[in-house]
C-alpha cells in the first residue's frame, strides 16, 4: 500500500489507544470485539444493523484486496451483514476458477443484449448505471482496494470479464476532486474525484437503480454506513490538511 493512502487512513485502534492511555483498564477494554459485527464494543454497530440481512434479487461479487482484508476500517464485513446475497473473494484479481457463479456466466453463450454483470468503476469509458437496462438477478461486481489497487484489481480482471459484464460507474465528475459522505474535518480519505466513494456507499447507490425498492434498500445501507462515519469521528482527534508542497525551484512566499 502507498505511504499517502497509509496516511489518509486513520486506524480505530491506535485512536482508541491513544484516548485511553493512562486510564486503568483502558486496554482491557479496547480488545473487547462484539460477536456479531465483529467491531469493538464501544464502537459496536449492531443496533443499526437490519434484524434481518437485506434480500436481495442482485447478486453481489466483491473482489477484497489483501490489504483492505486487514484493515480495521473497511466497510465490507458490515456490508456482508446487511445484505443476503453477497459473495467476497480476496485476491487480486478476478479470474477462472475465483467463483463458480462469474464463470458461469463466462462460459455461457448468451445473445442477450441486456447485461448479465456489472463492475463499478469509475472512468471515461464507464456507462451510469442509470443508463442500463439490467434483467432482474444481475451480477453486480464490486473492487474493494485503495483507488490505485483497485485500477490494478480492474485492469487485471478485463479480460475475464469483458465476455459478460459492463463497466459501469455512479455520478462522478473527472474535473473535480471531492467527495463522498466520508467528507469533514477528520479528512478521513481523499478521493482523486468526485463520485468516488466507499464499497458500501457505492453498494447502496447502484442497488437503487438494480432493486425494484432501490431507494429503500439503498437509505438503510447509508444509515448504517453514517453511523459507522459517526463512531469513527467521536473517537479520532480532527486533522488538518497537509501543506501543498512547493514545486522545486519555486521560491517561498515572505511571510506578513
Amino acid at each position: 500500500m502507498d505511504l499517502e493512502g497509509e496516511l489518509n487512513r486513520l486506524d480505530l485502534s491506535d485512536a482508541d489507544a491513544a484516548s485511553s492511555s493512562g486510564v486503568d483498564g483502558g486496554s482491557e477494554s479496547r480488545r473487547r470485539i462484539c460477536d456479531n459485527c465483529s467491531r469493538p464494543e464501544n464502537v459496536c454497530l449492531c443496533g443499526s444493523l437490519p434484524s434481518e440481512p437485506i434480500s436481495t434479487a442482485t447478486q453481489i461479487v466483491i473482489l477484497h484486496h489483501p490489504h483492505e482484508h486487514r484493515h480495521k476500517l473497511s466497510t465490507v464485513p458490515i456490508l456482508t451483514k446487511c445484505l443476503l446475497n453477497t459473495h467476497t473473494i480476496v485476491g487480486r484479481r478476478l479470474r477462472h476458477g475465483s467463483s463458480a457463479m462469474l464463470d458461469s456466466l463466462h462460459s455461457s453463450s448468451s445473445t442477450d443484449q441486456l447485461p448479465r454483470a456489472i463492475y463499478l468503476f469509475p472512468g471515461p469509458t464507464s456507462t451510469h448505471i442509470s443508463q442500463l437496462n439490467p434483467k432482474p438477478g444481475t451480477v453486480l461486481i464490486l473492487f474493494d482496494a485503495t483507488w490505485k489497487h483497485a485500477k490494478e484489481m480492474v485492469d487485471a480482471s478485463a479480460e475475464y470479464l469483458s465476455t459478460f459484464a459492463i463497466r459501469a460507474c455512479l455520478d462522478c465528475d473527472f474535473g473535480e476532486t471531492g467527495g463522498s459522505m466520508f467528507d469533514s474535518e477528520l479528512i478521513l480519505r481523499k478521493e482523486p474525484f468526485r463520485g468516488c466513494v466507499s464499497t458500501m456507499e457505492a453498494a447502496a447507490r447502484a442497488l437503487r437503480f438494480l432493486e425494484p425498492n432501490g431507494p429503500e434498500i439503498e437509505s438503510r445501507l447509508l444509515n448504517v454506513l453514517r453511523e459507522m462515519v459517526k463512531f469513527q469521528a467521536s473517537h479520532l482527534k480532527p486533522m488538518k490538511p497537509r501543506p501543498k508542497l512547493l514545486k522545486k525551484g519555486q521560491p517561498k512566499k515572505e511571510q506578513e
